[in-house]
């Protein structure tokens, strides 16, 4: 059967259609296949290469999902277009045609490579790694991963932000070095400061062996003179992300102490007069 000149009778249909379907489900396939070889291959080259450079295990798994990211896209890249020369769809013109539709999506895309070049100077001056604890671009918790184009940041609270890279700006980074533990205490402004000072002094000591700190903790003395209460602080260093563990454990220790040593901590009291 012809129409318009073109044969459309089965056996032809049969015979262009079905080699074309075939080749197409063999190279899904093999991409579905050969992603998670791939994947392997780039997982265990970059934790050789971290093991042998002596590198962070934070930027190893930066590096490690960054390479993986790009690995995907170029694997899809090369899927479509050896399904357009399974297609018969001629490359060079189409190739043509997407440069220079690249390039006026590009005048209006300017937010997409900023995105990119930002977060390529993150990662080269490395602002930010997978596991850090930061605050920027308004948002406060730890960084999940580094992408061409958005960092994923878990806030405390368990939300999951996508952060375009243009908009991480001034980042404060809490895990460089050692965290600093803090605790403030108050007491009645009736109690002894230096009976109170003195038990902190023992409970920082009994904390010397912890091995979470690394330097103090330390009784620092008087921190405030409240409207009710004298407030007292205690420091320390610790290891990254350990400092508020380390916070929870001095507070209970202190409130111990202090319970046992008769030392009352302030609280709101409500006194109400009856006129007779």
């Amino acid at each position: 059967m012809e129409f318009f000149g073109i044969d459309i009778s089965l056996a032809n249909i049969m015979e262009t259609v079905v080699p074309a379907v075939l080749k197409i489900g063999l190279l899904i396939l093999a991409f579905i296949i050969l992603l998670p070889i791939g994947k392997k291959i780039i997982e265990k080259a970059i934790n050789k290469a971290g093991s042998n450079q002596k590198i962070s295990p934070s930027r190893v798994k930066t590096l490690e999902k960054l390479l993986l990211n790009v690995f995907s896209y170029v694997m899809i890249f090369v899927l479509v277009l050896m399904m357009f020369g399974v297609l018969g769809i001629p490359l060079g013109p189409l190739l043509a045609g997407a440069g220079i539709i690249g390039l006026a999506i590009g005048f209006g895309a300017q937010g997409l490579v900023s995105d990119i070049v930002t977060g390529f100077f993150i990662l080269l001056e490395r602002q930010l790694e997978i596991d850090d604890y930061v605050t920027t671009a308004g948002y406060d918790g730890i960084v999940e991963e580094i992408g061409l184009r958005t960092s994923k940041i878990r806030s405390f609270n368990g939300t999951l932000n996508y952060v375009p890279n243009r908009y991480i700006e001034g980042v404060a980074n809490h895990t460089r070095g050692n965290m600093r533990a803090l605790v403030d205490i108050s007491i009645r402004y009736n109690e002894n400061i230096d009976e109170a000072i003195t038990i902190l002094e023992q409970v920082c000591a009994a904390f010397k062996d912890d091995e979470r700190f690394k330097e103090g903790p330390d009784a620092i003395g008087v921190q405030s003179l409240g409207s009710s209460d004298v407030v007292l602080r205690v420091v320390g260093q610790t290891e990254n992300g350990l400092q508020w563990e380390c916070e929870r454990a001095m507070r209970k220790q202190i409130k111990e102490a202090f319970d046992h040593a008769g030392i009352e901590t302030p609280f709101p009291q409500q006194v109400t007069v009856h006129n007779k």
